[in-house]
């Protein structure tokens, strides 16, 4: 995200934009404790149509330590065969369920991008699960951002520029705040290092809920090599 986009994304919500890095936001509290409580019962509710499943690692078969589901059009996968998006549940082979409301309003806030999120990647961390650093790159194109929302317990976010082996910072990320990768840091490494549990009162059973938007479908971002 460059600087005038992140000059309209400050214009357009009325929260403080924290810039970590060039195209990299951190928007702290974007959403209330009303608002997470909200966006917490509408992802009940996708939950009991679209359960979490346990993803794998391509080739090896090994489990991740998070739990996930999808909802919009189309949902990201792992298994034995790679990393893919689809438009149905890999377990139930039903369509992913409609986006949240508030998930929409985030992109829409957020995204600084004219079409609409098509993918909401949910992934859940218990207190023992973690996230390797990684890129988010199995979308067609990278010139709109990828969207992050945190619901529940802290985390011990990571991340750092494009090469692997760059250095790297970390952030807390509470409930209700949101990070936006765009522009020169779509393709930025990041993860999780740990969940911080009993942080958060929001899930009666703990751990944390991430809602990552992505758009699958779009053009690739000047300067940025899509494979």
């Amino acid at each position: 995200m460059q600087p005038a986009a992140e000059a309209t994304v400050a214009a357009r919500t009325r929260h403080h934009l924290l810039s970590l890095a060039p195209g990299l936001l951190y928007v702290p509290g974007y959403f209330d404790r009303d608002e997470q409580a909200a966006l917490l019962d509408q992802l009940r509710g996708i939950l009991a149509d679209a359960p979490l499943f346990q993803p794998v690692m391509p080739k090896t078969g090994t489990p991740f330590s998070v739990r996930m589901s999808n909802c919009g059009p189309l949902g990201w996968v792992s298994d034995r065969n790679g990393y893919r998006y689809q438009p149905m549940h890999p377990v139930t082979a039903r369509p992913w369920p409609t986006m949240p409301a508030l998930a929409r309003r985030a992109w829409a806030d957020l995204g600084d991008y004219p079409d609409p999120s098509d993918a909401c990647l949910i992934n859940y961390y218990d207190r023992d699960a973690r996230m390797g650093l990684h890129q988010d790159r199995d979308e067609e194109g990278f010139a709109a951002p990828v969207v992050s929302l945190s619901l529940g317990d802290t985390c011990v976010f990571r991340y750092g520029s494009t090469e692997r082996r760059g250095p790297t910072k970390s952030l807390k990320l509470s409930s209700g705040d949101a990070i936006v990768l765009g522009g020169a840091a779509r393709l930025a490494f990041h993860g999780v290092d740990r969940i911080l549990g009993g942080s958060s009162t929001l899930l009666a059973e703990g751990g944390r809920f991430n809602l990552t938007l992505r758009r699958v479908a779009g053009e690739v971002l000047e300067g940025l090599d899509p494979r």
